[in-house]
């Protein structure tokens, strides 16, 4: 199994091309704890909310409970009168739409299962090489639920796209305060990627989340569900799409979610948008820290295979003694496109170990590889998984 280096082909699965130079650990031992208005999630901002589930919470079902699902937010949630809500679809069209929800409603409806994941998953793991930015989530931010909605493709075949059309925005309704100006949050996606059409569509308008309607927190009532990418371009609560010949010009896209290095403005405009996120993965129990007795250990986790079509973990593997040796991980759960699986192992460990390691590869050629390098926001930390406990 390739376990050294990140391979081109791997990166470039997601972004562009960037050297690899650090074996990520992570800076937490023990969680903090939970904040009592919101029992269910790990709460790193307040305002605006951003909270991730503990691990141990989020392996117990393959579907994740909307109350167990991750919250990525940029401003605080918007009041939306759903009798007034009126979607766009403007730009590179023949034919403007202003849709009701009523209006969608009458569009065939789509049901899927697709995990979203932040970009910025496992971020506070790069603070050994050096402070990034934004928030500070361990492996968390990441769910699989049921989706339900309607196709993009549909929306901009009912808008007649014209053939110059090349990109696909979406802009929200939240109002992100930013120097002096106030902006939606959004992005894009290629063309091609929204017209897809097949069995599992390229994107869908979705208005259900786990049979429910949206919550506040994922996007009501209605948000953008992209499969195979990252969670950024799965836009919530969503008042605006534009066909375009270049892609959006949001600040979300243009210039944040971009791997980069250092914070020289040039390489932030030069840099490519992260569309498709690489396999990722963690040790959801024991918890980080813990005692445990030596001798046999079981342990669970999750991983998410390279965000493509027919994309399943190959090989999961997990170390007691830092990578000399490794033991195979059995997948117990989960078999579907865009969709993350779980898996068990039971380990010997000794009074030597401690730590556990967590790999794994996919179909497609994706790997974890053994170091990432330090980009200056934390996005795509996929290393191995470092897991710290102690045996007694």
């Amino acid at each position: 199994m390739k376990s050294q280096t990140l391979s081109r082909r791997n990166l470039l699965i997601a972004s562009g091309g960037i050297a690899v130079t650090s074996l990520a650990t992570p800076s937490f031992a023990v969680e903090p704890s939970i904040d009592p208005l919101g029992k269910d999630l790990i709460f790193r901002t307040a305002d605006p909310r951003n909270g991730e589930p503990k691990l141990s919470k989020l392996v117990q079902s393959w579907l994740t409970p909307t109350k167990h699902f991750y919250v990525r937010s940029h401003a605080p949630n918007p009041q939306i009168n759903v009798d007034k809500f009126v979607l766009t679809v403007e730009g590179k069209v023949r034919t403007p739409l202003a849709l009701t929800m009523d209006q969608l409603k009458q569009l065939p409806r789509h049901n899927l299962t697709a995990t979203l994941t932040c970009a910025g998953n496992r971020r506070s793991e790069f603070n050994t090489e050096g402070k990034v930015g934004g928030v500070q989530w361990a492996a968390g931010p990441i769910g699989n639920a049921k989706w339900s909605g309607f196709a993009l493709s549909d929306v901009l075949r009912k808008a007649e796209v014209l053939e110059e059309a090349r990109h696909v925005w979406f802009e929200g309704l939240d109002q992100i305060q930013r120097s002096n100006a106030v902006i939606p949050f959004g992005g894009s996606i290629p063309i091609e990627k929204a017209m897809v059409n097949e069995t599992i569509p390229g994107a869908v308008l979705a208005d259900q989340m786990n049979g429910q309607q949206l919550t506040p927190d994922h996007g009501y009532p209605l948000r953008t569900i992209v499969p195979g990418y990252i969670g950024a371009r799965s836009v919530k609560w969503l008042g605006k799409i534009v066909v375009s010949d270049k892609p959006s010009p949001n600040h979300y896209l243009a210039t944040a979610y971009k791997l980069v290095k250092k914070t020289d403005p040039i390489d932030w405009t030069e840099s490519g948008p992260i569309y498709r996120y690489p396999i990722n993965g963690a040790i959801a129990t024991p918890e980080a820290g813990v005692t445990v007795p030596a001798g046999r250990l079981d342990i669970s986790g999750y991983v998410l295979p390279t965000g493509l079509m027919n994309s399943r973990a190959h090989r999961i593997e997990i170390s007691t003694d830092n990578g000399v040796t490794w033991v195979a991980a059995k997948v117990t759960d989960g078999n579907s496109d865009f969709c993350w699986q779980l898996w068990k192992a039971r380990v010997k460990v000794t009074s030597r170990t401690t730590s556990l390691l967590m790999r794994a590869s996919d179909n497609t050629g994706g790997f974890m590889p053994q170091r990432v390098a330090w980009n200056a926001k934390g996005y795509l930390q996929n290393s191995w998984y470092r897991l710290p406990i102690r045996v007694s």
